[in-house]
């Protein structure tokens, strides 16, 4: 499903360059959980923005599904990631002024979606916030609220989630909460690529590969959560 074949990525910081990834190869296949860690300045987010789209490499190959990304012009790249990829972010990233229900919509009103107000709805219940869809993200705890930007992130129907730090604001009980649903998605037959510094989290993970200065360190298979 995703391929990356030597991808660098140089950014230009005063006189220097910054090298943030440094001539990566990585593949994840559909159906796989994958833990991504380092340190800060390791290269994640980099990696990340790549594997979504939203940045693009400054040498080297992303393959989606066979695909090299590059080749895509920025409608194409729009639609990749408004129907195939779910994002949830470690800020919740919720409209402060909305409820539950009409965040999860919000990606439906972006990409075209039928049926908007009853997907949102039924991706709410699945994040077990079905009798919390009209409380402002206000009214909501920090699990609440990252349960419901998965939702937001499940409601396109997306292959693949890629989760950034998605734990890094909770609280323990949150977090097993938060965790224990990215493995029941991994298990419903979701690829999930997640970024954390925090060991415990990644361990529950299939496989966790370690970034060091841009480049990957270790690759190693874990005993977390299983597909089918």
């Amino acid at each position: 499903m995703i391929e990356l074949d030597s991808v660098s990525k140089v950014y230009r910081s005063g006189p220097a360059d910054v090298r943030a990834l440094d001539a990566v190869d990585l593949s994840i296949d559909e159906g796989e959980f994958v833990a991504i860690m380092g340190a800060s300045g390791s290269g994640k987010t980099t990696m990340m923005n790549i594997l979504g789209c939203l940045d693009a490499p400054s040498s080297g190959v992303y393959r989606l599904d066979g695909t090299d990304v590059g080749t895509l012009g920025e409608n194409q790249l729009a639609r990749i990631r408004n129907t195939r990829i779910g994002f949830v972010f470690q800020s919740f990233n919720l409209v402060a002024r909305t409820d539950a229900l009409a965040n999860v919509e919000l990606p439906l009103v972006y990409s075209g979606g039928s049926a908007r107000r009853s997907r949102a709805r039924a991706a709410l219940e699945r994040v077990s916030l079905g009798g919390r869809m009209h409380h402002m993200p206000n009214a909501l705890s920090g699990g609440e609220q990252q349960r419901v930007a998965i939702a937001r992130a499940l409601v396109t129907d997306p292959r693949m989630i890629l989760a950034d730090e998605p734990t890094g604001n909770l609280d323990s009980y949150a977090t097993t909460e938060v965790m224990d649903l990215f493995c029941e998605l991994n298990h419903e037959g979701h690829t999930v690529v997640l970024i954390t510094h925090e060991r415990g989290v990644a361990a529950l993970a299939r496989r966790v590969v370690v970034l060091e200065d841009g480049r990957i360190v270790s690759d190693t298979p874990m005993g977390g959560a299983l597909v089918g």
